[in-house]
Order: structure tokens, then sequence, then C-alpha cells
């Protein structure tokens, strides 16, 4: 049976390096597959400058990213980027529909609509600490939980990743790399989510070409600054080791109990894989 899931990201490339395998998995399998975004991300990290020309080029990639993956619906709802300034800063330097700064239940209800119009049988979001801790991710997770709740949807799932590996390979890297002051290990050991608390591990190598194509999809993200982006070390990895660091994709779904193990985003339901 088809079913439909909404992907809630919060800039154009966050669905690339988060969700893309399973955007793509579940778009094979026949199900109607649908990205709302929050914002354009002009205030990313970029050789292009701030603002429209950056807004405009950023979406252009991510509709170049969703055909990649399959995705029937894209939606932009064209909230401000917040940038990494942080709540209680001065804010003199976000714009002034800054998402981190909008009204949650006027968010929530905006998002809700969509749900609605799908008769969405799933939301992904983030989890509460946004992942990493960027502004407009926690504000992904605060809108959708809400806005979940008023169209009733379902399943949600907190889209993230296992730390306990991440920070495993980060500190044996530390023995044989020196990483720049700036970096901070205890920011990894906070980010995204434990192994326990990880209810779904998605094995999406079959679709590790689609998601591949997909972060290629954001050219802009691979540019910019002083050092090597983030983005652009991942496409440099070679494509087997490539598929068999990002062939999983995390989810953490909250009504279930601790230590669950599926393998479907739609499990735990009746007939599906689990």
């Amino acid at each position: 049976m088809a079913r439909t899931a909404v992907f809630f990201h919060a800039h154009p490339d966050d669905e690339a390096l988060l969700t893309a395998g399973t955007m793509a998995m579940l778009a094979a399998e026949g199900h109607r597959v649908v990205l709302v975004v929050a914002t354009a991300g002009e205030r990313g990290l970029a050789d292009l400058p701030h603002g429209d020309q950056l807004a405009e080029a950023r979406t252009a990639e991510l509709y170049a990213s969703a055909a990649v993956l399959g995705v029937a619906r894209v939606v932009l709802l064209g909230y401000g980027d917040s940038g990494l300034t942080q709540a209680g800063d001065g804010g003199e330097d976000r714009p002034d529909n800054a998402f981190m700064d909008t009204d949650i239940e006027e968010a929530a209800h905006r998002l809700a609509t969509i749900l609605k119009e799908e008769n969405a049988d799933l939301l992904t979001i983030y989890d509460p600490a946004g992942g990493y801790g960027h502004p407009d991710h926690v504000q992904v997770y605060r809108v959708g939980t809400r806005a979940a709740v008023l169209a009733g949807t379902p399943i949600v799932l907190e889209a993230t990743v296992n730390r306990d590996p991440l920070v495993k390979a980060l500190r044996l890297a530390q023995k044989f790399y020196r990483f720049p002051p700036e970096f901070d290990m205890r920011s990894f050991e906070l980010a995204y989510s434990p192994a326990e608390s990880i209810t779904h591990r998605v094995n999406v190598r079959k679709y590790i070409k689609q998601k591949r194509a997909s972060m290629s999809a954001h050219t802009s993200q691979a540019t910019g600054g002083t050092s090597d982006r983030t983005l652009a070390v991942m496409l440099r990895i070679p494509p087997p080791l490539y598929r068999l660091i990002f062939g999983t994709e995390w989810y953490v779904r909250r009504d279930l109990p601790p230590k669950t193990h599926l393998k479907h985003p739609f499990s735990p339901s009746p007939g599906d894989p689990s």
C-alpha cells in the first residue's frame, strides 16, 4: 500500500546529509515523498555572497537534489536563514523573519496544512537538540512536533546520527591527526543520539548512488571559507568507503520503547519489514 512521507528540513542540503537514502528508497517503493524546507539557506557559508543570490542558487540545488531522489513535491516555507546565531544573543545580524524567531504555533499550522493536504502517514524532523545545535534545526523539532499533533500525523521520526561510532572514530583520529584549535570533542559527545535511543536503522546502500548525487547537487556548499567544507570532504571519500559510512540512516521514534531495532521508516505497522 502506497503511503506519504513528509521530510521536514531546515536548509537546502540537510536532506542530502541526513535522509536522502531513505527518501530515495521510499520513492522507489512507490510511496509519495514530499520535501518541506523552512529556509533557502541564504546565510550559509559559500563563495557566493549572502542574500538573494545565494538563496536562488541553493533553491535550484534543492530542486536538483529532489529530482535525483524521486521527490514528488517540494515546498519552501520562505523563512529567513538564522545562520549560526544563538537565541539570547543580540540578533542584529539575522533577518527579521529568521526561522528561529518565528512563532511556533504559526509555523506549525503552516506545516500542518501541508500534512493534511498530503494525508501524511509519516513526518521526519530532528531531535530536540537539533542534531548539532543549529537554532534552525532546533526550531524544526519544535515546529514539526507541534504540526504532527495538529495534523494527526501518526508517525514522527527524528532524523539523527548514531554518535557512538562517530565519537569513537574521532577519538581514534586524534591520535594521528592534529585538529584545529577550534575543534571541540565535547560538542560531538553531546550531538545527535546515542545508539541506545535509536529505534530505526535504515539500510540505504541500495540507494547510495542517489544519496551521493543528492549531495553533489549542492555545489555551493562544497566551497567557501578558509578550510575544507564538510560536504566537499564527504564527496572525496572513495565509493566503497562512502557506501560503508553513509549506507545507514538513523531515526528515533519517541513513542516506541528503548532499544527497538527497526529497519523501515513505516515499521512497526502490520505488513512492514521489521
